[in-house]
């Protein structure tokens, strides 16, 4: 969140707070710094109040009136347990200090989910030629899906569960995508592009990356329309220690006849009209940089390539079943649907 407005210096008087807390509407905690800028303590209506009652006045310094034992995490240093922890307690704004104590960020609970330390990559750089007339002059990723973009979709929810730096690839009519985002700031985030001047296939961008800011990325097809429970993809991630963990969405076959199970000849069993479930790649993966740096540059490389290339030299590639609303927008029936789905689709 822009936090400058909840900044308060410590030598302001009462009625300052006051008066800024009144312009804020929302969010009303301020921040208290000294003049280095150091978090000294937070301010709330109800903490000058309580001055109040002790007699002070709008006069005294809102050093008088702050709660100096508030709440916080430090750059790096905390995990998403901790995060929960602060969420379950009530703790709407949580400031994020550096080693000298001075605010990075805040993360403000009434609008994220959680808070994921993962880049995110969005593969957007496709033709879309299944969809044309339509992608004839839009790129696909910017063709809307209710009153919004397919991968706008995809960003509000990296926004929500507190993702911060996205990159987007680009080829065909990318220059749109650019002019529709720009550097994220008006969404509060960071997102740089990286512009394939060939096709390298669906993961092969990742290789004219130079540097992420997380250990581990993120990394998502942008004509996906989901409401999948990525804090539960991340914590599956963690807990399975993979290097590479791809969702997986399950694909059911109806055998209309009776199946037997055979030992050469001899029939060992039978199964009558057995439904079969295979699962199919759903286009979303979360790795680590062992499996990221695999990447080569410059070159035409698909992640079912990293897949493979990973399980050749014994890692760990892991699935996660996804068992929410998941859909590929790749034909315009899809589009079709996804255009009655949104309207009733839940995001968690």
């Amino acid at each position: 969140m822009d936090y400058k407005n909840n900044i308060i210096a410590a030598n302001a008087k009462a009625e300052e707070a006051l008066l800024t807390l009144n312009k804020l509407g929302e969010d009303l905690t301020l921040f208290v710094v000294d003049e280095k800028g150091i978090l000294l303590g937070t301010l709330t209506d109800g903490d000058i109040r309580r001055g109040f009652l002790k007699d002070l006045s709008i006069h005294n310094t809102v050093l008088d009136f702050m709660n100096p034992t508030f709440k916080y995490v430090k750059k790096g240093k905390f995990t998403l347990n901790d995060i929960k922890g602060f969420r379950q307690k009530g703790i709407k704004l949580l400031p994020v200090l550096d080693h000298d104590g001075s605010i990075l960020s805040v993360y403000n609970f009434s609008r994220l989910r959680s808070v994921l330390p993962l880049d995110a990559v969005i593969m957007a750089g496709g033709e879309g030629q299944r969809l044309r007339p339509l992608t004839e002059m839009t790129p696909k990723p910017l063709l809307k899906v209710g009153n919004k973009p397919i991968i706008e979709h995809l960003i509000d929810r990296l926004i929500e569960i507190g993702i911060s730096h996205i990159y987007i690839t680009l080829n065909y009519l990318g220059q749109q995508i650019i002019d529709y985002f720009g550097d994220g700031s008006s969404k509060g985030v960071s997102i740089k592009y990286i512009q394939e001047n060939e096709k390298l296939g669906t993961a092969g961008a990742l290789g004219l990356i130079k540097e992420f800011h997380n250990k581990s990325i993120l990394l998502l097809n942008s004509d996906i329309l989901t409401n999948i429970d990525f804090e539960d993809f991340y914590n599956n991630y963690i807990e399975s220690g993979a290097d590479l963990m791809v969702a997986s969405i399950p694909y059911k076959v109806n055998i209309p006849y009776a199946i037997f199970e055979t030992d050469e000849r001899k029939v060992l069993s039978l199964k009558e009209k057995p439904v079969l479930t295979y699962y199919s790649n759903g286009g979303i993966y979360i790795m680590n940089s062992l499996a990221y740096s695999l990447v080569p540059k410059n070159q035409y490389y698909n992640a079912t390539d990293l897949m493979e290339n990973l399980i050749q030299k014994g890692k760990t590639v892991s699935t996660y079943p996804v068992i929410d609303y998941w859909l590929d927008i790749g034909r315009m029936s899809d589009f079709q649907k996804a255009q009655e789905d949104i309207k009733h689709l839940k995001f968690k």
